[in-house]
């Protein structure tokens, strides 16, 4: 275990804390509530954002940008939303300052004041539907398929990195459609889409459902959601997409002429994820030791460190070590070579461990005169002696299977953290374990909202492939369908 570095059973929120900032991923900034995120953080959400856009644009998307500046207006036109964010907006006034009298400072001046209070960007559905009214005429104008990658505002009192913050990085889609059908197929294709990124990318196996009433998206007629388990027991919402109806249509009045020469209203989904990823990459497969990060998002997948006395030795491990770092490229590996001589090996070996690099291949000039390299894993530090030649095709291999390890031992967490539960007084007993409880709920936001009041535990989701299933309550004793899942959640 790394020096002075607290465990997970010790304090999970320390712990996490602690590595954000000691593998080198983001620090708090001078700004209370909005952090710096670091060259080697932004580099995992880079590759995120790379393979998250290249399925945007493969299911149809196209990438704009709008303002972070909404006028107050704006959000008063759809109830449901300005309520939704009221408590989170930062608001602008003026557009200028000036020096205090006094010499003491500065202050807004008065003769800037705005004639209308802009409020800085939570979410963008009011901005974009007031410019989708000027760009929709016709059926023929349909279907408008959008992307932004942003940031946004939503001004919170409680911040953890990655996880809340009062400013984050997003992408965020709104589309308009002809009609409910076609919405709603977009409204599930994109949460296919996150689904399959979080499983394939992140290696983090998530739930597919629906909201509850109580935690949809303001505005929203329903809410799709992937949600993850992580492994202090709690919840994290990872992604969600939305099925907006007409709200925003009618609120914005944006009408097209269908085929059948009829005012129609436009219908409309948004989805997103942000950098919570971040948060929720760390903490399902992070151990005592530092980051664990899959391959398939590794900014270096394969770190190379070299071990010699003098400089016959140094030239011949160079040489190793630019053929392979070459070898590896063309098979689309990333790989560093950290031939510093200002840090000595085990400081080298601590420091990519650490920070989550999946292999590191250690050539020391004793082993390469017998051909032989170490390898060592991070995802379950383990090390093995392999032949030089043909180590590209075993390292190739190697990435693959640690990707699915990973997968498969997040998989086996979330199964082995899952249980049923048929009566409140059990509930009570194993919501305090954590994990996700699968009940039945009798379908009223009031049960809903009580059982969250004593409990703290939320519906996260209603399973998309919930079986129907005759039931009770576990609060109310009345008659349920199916089950939903219920957890503490970050």
């Amino acid at each position: 275990m790394a020096k002075d570095f607290v465990t997970r059973a010790d304090n999970y929120s320390e712990w996490y804390n602690e590595l954000v900032v000691r593998a080198d991923l983001a620090e708090n900034s001078a700004v209370r509530g909005c952090m710096v995120i670091k060259p080697y953080g932004y580099a995992i959400w880079e590759k995120m954002q790379k393979a998250l856009d290249d399925m945007f644009i493969e299911t149809g998307h196209q990438n704009a940008y709008f303002p972070l500046f909404i006028p107050k207006s704006y959000f008063e036109k759809e109830a449901e939303h300005v309520e939704g964010f009221a408590k989170e907006c930062a608001v602008v006034t003026h557009h200028r300052l000036r020096a205090k009298a006094d010499g003491t400072g500065l202050e807004p001046d008065p003769d800037a004041k705005l004639e209308e209070e802009l409020i800085v960007r939570p979410t963008s559905e009011t901005i974009i539907w007031d410019t989708y009214r000027g760009w929709i005429k016709s059926y023929r104008d349909l279907p408008i398929l959008c992307n932004q990658w942003a940031n946004v505002v939503r001004w919170e009192m409680r911040t953890r990195m990655f996880l809340r913050t009062t400013e984050f990085l997003w992408q965020e889609g709104h589309t308009a459609h002809e009609t409910l059908e076609e919405a709603v197929i977009e409204t599930k294709k994109m949460l296919e889409v996150y689904a399959y990124f979080a499983e394939k990318f992140m290696a983090m196996p998530v739930l597919k459902g629906y909201k509850s009433p109580n935690e949809r998206f303001a505005g929203a007629l329903d809410t799709y959601c992937i949600e993850a388990l992580m492994q202090d027991g709690k919840a994290l919402q990872a992604g969600t997409s939305h099925f907006l109806g007409q709200n925003f249509a009618k609120a914005f009045d944006v009408k097209f002429l269908s085929k059948e020469n009829k005012l129609e209203y436009v219908w409309a989904t948004s989805w997103g994820v942000s950098t919570r990823l971040m948060g929720a990459l760390i903490m399902t497969h992070s151990d005592d030791e530092g980051l664990v990060l899959p391959p398939n998002l590794a900014p270096i997948q394969v770190v190379i460190i070299p071990i010699s006395k003098g400089e016959e030795q140094k030239a011949m491990v160079d040489k190793e070590a630019e053929k392979l770092c070459a070898e590896l490229k063309t098979k689309g590996i990333s790989v560093k070579y950290d031939n510093r001589d200002a840090y000595k090996p085990g400081w080298k070996f601590n420091e990519y461990e650490f920070k989550g690099v999946p292999i590191r291949i250690t050539l020391g000039a004793r082993d390469l005169e017998q051909g032989l390299v170490e390898i060592a894993r991070r995802d379950n530090l383990t090390k093995e002696t392999l032949p030089i030649e043909g180590l590209t095709d075993k390292i190739e291999k190697l990435l693959e299977d640690i990707q699915v390890n990973l997968y498969n031992k997040a998989l086996a967490f979330r199964e082995n953290s899952t249980r049923e539960v048929d009566t409140w007084e059990e509930f009570l007993v194993e919501i305090e374990k954590g994990g996700f409880l699968s009940c039945h709920w009798d379908g009223t936001p009031e049960t809903e909202e009580k059982i969250k009041e004593i409990t703290k535990a939320t519906i996260r989701c209603v399973p998309l492939n919930a079986k129907e299933e005759e039931g009770k309550c576990i609060f109310s004793g009345q008659p349920s369908n199916k089950r939903v899942v219920f957890a503490r959640a970050y």
